[in-house]
């Protein structure tokens, strides 16, 4: 049945797909799918639930837990990049159903479990970079920029716009941590602590 959802997503959009689509695509009436779904939403956050405990999986997985903070940084962001550059389509679920500012259709205790699955894929990074002796305000600024950094590159690739640079995703993100951990290892100048 989620298969067929995912399916029906891909194909028709959030606002496109009905629960009528997602039934014949699965080879069930739409009755059956109402038992185990009050609507297409709840099916999108089952799928979006799904493809998050995969990307936990994913971050969960790599890196040693005897490396340096700056490698376990470099070991876990990249896992959640290489999660979602492979895995384009659940970059595209975890951006369904946000117009505007505002996720639709999803309740708010459910976003929130799902925003906050999101970031304990993320918390490893900011948990690496305290490590690395910023506070846990600046980690989790750092940690934002870093998310913010890499979606949008993955964005583009998806969308074929890095093309126009003539760049490379994965190379850009790796720069970009590769100058954060230098900028961050870097020792203060006199008299700035």
């Amino acid at each position: 049945m989620l298969d067929a959802a995912r399916t029906v997503f891909e194909k028709l959009g959030i606002e496109g797909a009905s629960i009528r689509e997602i039934a014949r695509q699965a080879g069930y009436t739409p009755g059956a799918i109402y038992s185990y779904f009050e609507n297409k939403e709840a099916i999108y956050g089952a799928l979006l639930a799904e493809s998050l405990e995969r990307l936990n999986a994913a971050v969960d997985a790599a890196g040693d837990p005897e490396l340096e903070p700056a490698d376990m940084l470099d070991a876990k962001a990249s896992a959640w990049f290489s999660f979602f550059a492979t895995n384009p389509r659940d970059l595209d679920l975890g951006f369904y159903l946000v117009q505007g500012m505002q996720p639709r259709g999803l309740t708010a205790e459910l976003n929130y479990k799902l925003n906050d699955r999101l970031h304990d894929a993320l918390r490893p990074c900011e948990t690496a970079l305290q490590a690395m002796g910023l506070s846990a305000d600046d980690a989790l600024r750092e940690n934002t920029s870093l998310f913010a950094h890499g979606v949008g590159l993955l964005l583009m690739q998806h969308t074929g716009r890095i093309r126009m640079f003539n760049q490379d995703a994965t190379l850009l993100f790796e720069a970009y941590i590769i100058d954060l951990v230098e900028r961050l290892l870097a020792p203060s100048p006199p008299g700035r602590g």
